[in-house]
C-alpha cells in the first residue's frame, strides 16, 4: 500500500493526499493538451502540404499541357504550309501542261481549272486550320481543367487544416469558449 493512502485512510494529511492526487491528474491534462496540439499541428501542416502538392502536380500538368498545345499548333501551322505549296505545285503542273497541249492560259477552260483548284487548295487548308483549331480549343480547355483543379486542391488543403485547427481548439485551448 502506498504512503499517501495510508495517511488518508488514518485521516492525517487528507488534504496532502488530494493535492497529491489533482497534480497527477494536472500533469496528465497538460501532457494530452500537448500531445493534441502536436497532433493538430502535424495534421494542420499535412492538409496544407497536400494542397501545395496538389496544386503543384495541377500546375505542371496545366505546362505540360499548353507545350503540347504549342507543339502542335506548330505541326499544324507547317501541315497547313505543306498541304498549300503541295496544292500550288500541282496547279503549276496543271497549267504547264494546258500551256503544253495548246490551251490559252487566259481561256474560260483554264481559267475555270484554275478557280476550281484554288477553291479547293482553299478547302483543304481550311480543314487543316480547322481540324488544328479544335484541337488547340480541346488542349486549352483541358489545361484549364488541370489549374482548376490545382486551385481546387489548394482550397481543400486549406479548409481540411481550418477544420481541423476548428474542431480541435478546444482541446487545445479549454478557455476559449468561456
Amino acid at each position: 500500500m502506498c504512503v499517501p493512502a495510508i495517511i488518508g485512510a488514518l485521516g492525517l494529511g487528507g488534504g496532502a493526499a488530494a493535492a497529491g492526487a489533482g497534480a497527477a491528474a494536472a500533469t496528465t491534462a497538460v501532457a494530452g493538451t500537448g500531445l493534441a496540439t502536436i497532433g493538430t499541428a502535424i495534421s494542420v501542416t499535412g492538409a496544407l502540404l497536400q494542397g501545395i502538392m496538389g496544386m503543384n502536380a495541377a500546375n505542371e500538368q496545366a505546362a505540360a499541357i499548353a507545350d503540347q498545345r504549342a507543339t502542335e499548333s506548330a505541326i499544324n501551322a507547317t501541315q497547313d504550309q505543306r498541304r498549300r505549296a503541295a496544292m500550288m505545285s500541282d496547279i503549276r503542273k496543271q497549267t504547264a501542261e494546258l500551256a503544253a497541249r495548246g490551251i490559252a492560259l487566259d481561256s474560260v477552260t483554264a481559267i475555270q481549272l484554275g478557280q476550281t483548284a484554288a477553291a479547293e487548295m482553299s478547302f483543304d487548308s481550311q480543314a487543316v486550320r480547322s481540324t488544328g483549331a479544335a484541337r488547340s480549343r480541346e488542349l486549352t480547355a483541358s489545361e484549364r481543367a488541370a489549374r482548376a483543379q490545382g486551385v481546387s486542391s489548394l482550397l481543400r488543403g486549406g479548409f481540411s487544416a481550418a477544420g481541423t485547427v476548428i474542431s480541435a481548439a478546444p482541446d487545445i485551448w479549454p478557455g476559449l469558449l468561456r
